[in-house]
């Protein structure tokens, strides 16, 4: 009898223990979930332990990726309020002997990273920075026999490495796993980095293609079918299918298949997301110092630049994701860009762009938009460098506003309930759809009754709204005020304001401060110099 109460009691605690790793099995599993790119009808999000994620990034200069640059860098992102920093990795210091490899500076910066509470994307400067090859190690740079270089048409060669070299492809891609070999070592179950660039800017910088012998014999053969079946061309000759746009096609095919091999390759050592990132093509009235919109002049040849995001997608279906480099600050142009990559296959992300004032409201048409991310570029403590003495005031204070409720924010973003308003000069006030509600948001202050609202003077202004429930949303704002009404009808008729909040969150916990009410409400919820945000619920009578 006693045995009996004894085994009893035996498979009790059992299928206790059974239970309870059962309960938390989904927990463990989500934190060892290394970082995804996920969609969800229509809206995309970086997953990180399970969750979205936005990046609230800051890219340091070329050459602050080394150990002796890093304090200043751990300084840098603390004032702009990032919570990820964009490194490079050089493949000249990785691998500066062939087959010998030097992991201190990546260790330097995830280890680093993760002592000041920040997550890190990596940047691969390989083949290929900004349509040339100047961070392809010294040994790579000598040997032109085995690693051959773009061929200008007049036979002279160039400091461009050719996408047709598959020694050159080999070498690329034996650093390239080593790194992503290692990152899965040192991080594969802490999630410090998020995902990694593959090359940088890639192309051609001064010549539409590659005029090699083996270049011009491939482009006088037949254009391969998978190209054929996405651009949904009939078989032919590269000139007889593509005409003028034959040359640019051509390089951006063997580059396309040429990084789609390393970043697969790379992926198999550690499945992390990849990406890489555009020298886009700008109207010559943009930037005006390039004055001729040609592929390998205006910008990299070969290049997934706005017309060409589509067949990269196809042709290059190892990466995660395309992202235009911005640094034009006209709106219609920075809008219409980031819509041409903005794409049901494609998320929107934005790796780099100006640091000025000027591009800090971008920030908020990015999120609007459901982007998964945004960094200026050259936000560190470098000296001069060829940005000028750029500040990055705005983008620090965009950043202080929305980065304690980043993760809320990105949840919102995925589940498609963000919407933002930002000012253009003449706009002063934009009206924002919400469904059973709409919101007015007015730009500038001070906003007096009965006036016009006075907008701002660099039209700067923005607002966020976030839909928590029917009634109940989510609002911040930098120098703009926001008033709820029902649609078609004005403030105040058959509406009131049953609740409004403002507070902050602290480890994704909503913490009230205040109520508001009377001058704080009466004329809508202003957001002007202090960073707020307020949970206010709506009622109809």
């Amino acid at each position: 009898m006693r045995v009996s109460v004894l085994f009893s009691r035996f498979v009790l605690s059992l299928f206790a223990v059974i239970l309870l790793a059962a309960i938390i099995a989904p927990s463990s599993s989500l934190h060892a979930q290394a970082p995804q790119i996920v969609q969800n009808d229509g809206h995309y999000a970086l997953l990180v332990d399970g969750k979205p994620y936005l990046v609230l990034g800051g890219q340091i200069h070329n050459s602050s990726g080394w150990p002796s640059e890093l304090p200043q860098v751990w300084e840098s992102m603390a004032e702009l309020h990032a919570n990820t920093v964009e490194a490079p990795v050089y493949w000249e210091q990785l691998e500066p002997t062939e087959g010998q490899f030097d992991f201190s500076a990546v260790d330097a910066i995830v280890q680093g990273a993760r002592a000041h509470n920040l997550h890190v994307v990596l940047l691969w400067f390989g083949t290929w920075k900004n349509g040339n090859n100047h961070y392809v190690p010294g040994w790579v740079k000598t040997d032109t026999k085995r690693f051959p270089r773009v061929m200008r048409l007049d036979g002279s060669p160039m400091d461009v490495m050719s996408p047709l070299g598959k020694n050159t492809l080999e070498a690329d891609k034996t650093a390239f796993t080593s790194l992503m070999r290692h990152l899965k070592q040192i991080d594969g179950d802490q999630h410090t980095v998020l995902f990694v660039q593959v090359e940088n800017e890639s192309g051609n910088i001064g010549s539409v293609r590659d005029f090699s012998a083996e270049a011009n014999r491939a482009f006088a053969g037949q254009v391969p079918a998978d190209l054929l079946a996405a651009a949904h061309k009939q078989p032919g000759t590269w000139s007889a299918v593509f005409n003028a746009e034959a040359d640019e096609l051509f390089q951006m095919y063997f580059q396309a298949k040429y990084i789609n091999t390393i970043v697969a390759a790379g992926k198999a050592e550690f499945a992390i997301p990849c990406y890489i990132n555009v020298w886009i093509d700008y109207p010559s009235a943009q930037l005006p110092q390039r004055q001729v919109d040609l592929p390998g002049i205006g910008y990299p040849s070969g290049g997934a630049v706005q017309k060409l995001v589509g067949l990269w997608r196809q042709l290059a279906p190892a990466i995660d994701m395309i992202g235009p480099d911005i640094y034009a600050d006209d709106s219609q142009f920075y809008r219409e860009t980031m819509a041409a990559y903005n794409r049901p296959d494609n998320p929107l992300w934005i790796p780099e762009t100006g640091r000025s004032d000027s591009f800090a409201k971008f920030f908020f048409y990015a999120l609007g938009e459901g982007a998964i991310g945004f960094s200026p570029f050259g936000v560190d403590q470098s000296g001069w460098n060829i940005l000028g003495d750029e500040k990055w005031t705005a983008h620090a204070r965009n950043y202080a506003l929305i980065g304690p409720m980043d993760r809320e924010i990105a949840q919102l973003e995925y589940d498609g309930k963000l919407k933002t308003a930002v000012e253009e000069p003449g706009t002063t006030t934009q009206e924002v759809d919400l469904g059973e509600w709409q919101a007015t948001v007015a730009f500038g202050f001070p906003q007096m009754d009965g006036r016009r609202a006075p907008g701002t003077k660099d039209a700067h202004a923005a607002a966020l709204v976030g839909k928590l429930g029917p009634n109940e949303f989510l609002v911040t704002g930098v120098d703009a005020s926001v008033i709820f009404h029902l649609p078609g009808k004005p403030a105040w008729m058959h509406s009131q304001i049953l609740k409004a909040e403002q507070g902050t969150y602290e480890n994704g916990v909503w913490k009230p401060l205040r109520l508001l009410n009377g001058d704080e409400t009466d004329r809508g919820l202003s957001f002007h110099e202090a960073p707020d945000v307020v949970r206010v619920t709506m009622m109809q009578y």
